[in-house]
């Protein structure tokens, strides 16, 4: 007789073994040789099909069908993607959060742009940026508790991923949400201006309400790549491709053309001048296809 497989979500992965929750408890299950051999490798969020061997463990059958892959971090079927900044130490740059704006916008997730540590740095520039490019922006502090509860609401239905530059908080944040959540959280080193990877793996939580979040590990770099092709990158940056549909010339690259609106409305004051230049910025980091 044959087992009947039953269907739950992977919230945790270590060390090839899947941590599925369903309505029923969780098993602990291995992946089956035809996913190496197909290079499918299942991902926290996933939702899956596996088969009980004993009480508790199993092995993964089938990936149900994704909205999304995200590959940093790795996590599929995101609904929203809260980036964490910080203008205290460490200080995050504009450019890493606009290339993490585009992947979630050429995943179909929302972003959500979190000023953390406001106690020691009100971050009103970064605040001022991506709250008139229409981002939802919120500042909080995991000292205080000051702007988690907009956070948590702003968070509400879905899948969320907390995802940053190591030591701006992603972890105090998910502690303050809940204490019984006890993540590890590092020291920020003054003297390198960043903090250490003290979450090694992804795993989600659930939090109050509907929601799941994942707290993902930090990093202090980025991908040398633009996170998108040429032909696709303004429409990545609704405050650009906002300007953009005016443009004289249907293919305009927004760089030096004659006729180009998203250029006027720079001059003008009305798109921010570090959008523009992380735009500039992966755009020329991009190939052209068509050479």
């Amino acid at each position: 007789m044959t087992a009947t497989p039953e269907e739950g979500r992977i919230y945790k992965a270590l060390s090839g073994f899947y941590f599925v929750e369903t309505d029923s408890g969780t098993a602990v299950c291995r992946a089956r040789g035809r996913f190496r051999v197909e290079k499918n490798t299942p991902l926290v969020g996933d939702k899956v099909r596996f088969i009980h061997t004993e009480p508790g463990k199993g092995y993964l059958t089938e990936l149900l069908p994704r909205n999304n892959v995200f590959v940093r971090p790795p996590v599929a079927n995101v609904d929203k993607l809260v980036i964490v900044a910080s203008a205290s130490i460490p200080v995050t740059d504009p450019f890493l959060i606009d290339r993490m704006t585009v992947t979630a916008r050429k995943c179909g997730c929302e972003s959500i742009i979190c000023i953390n540590k406001c106690d020691l740095d009100p971050a009103d520039r970064l605040f001022d940026i991506y709250n008139s490019a229409g981002f939802a922006t919120i500042r909080t502090s995991a000292e205080t508790g000051e702007g988690l509860g907009a956070l948590l609401e702003a968070m509400s239905g879905g899948l969320c991923v907390l995802a940053g530059n190591s030591g701006v908080g992603k972890s105090s944040i998910l502690n303050m949400f809940d204490r019984e959540f006890r993540i590890n959280v590092g020291e920020v080193s003054k003297k390198l201006g960043r903090g250490r990877h003290t979450t090694r793996h992804v795993e989600l939580y659930k939090l109050p309400g509907d929601s799941i979040v994942a707290d993902t590990p930090g990093f202090s770099a980025y991908e040398a790549e633009s996170p998108a092709d040429r032909e696709e990158l303004s429409s990545l940056f609704p405050d650009i491709s906002a300007f953009g549909d005016a443009c004289r010339f249907h293919d305009c690259a927004h760089i030096k053309e004659p006729g180009c609106t998203v250029l006027s409305a720079l001059e003008r004051g009305d798109l921010q001048k570090t959008r523009y230049e992380s735009y500039v910025r992966m755009y020329r980091q991009t190939p052209d296809k068509y050479r």
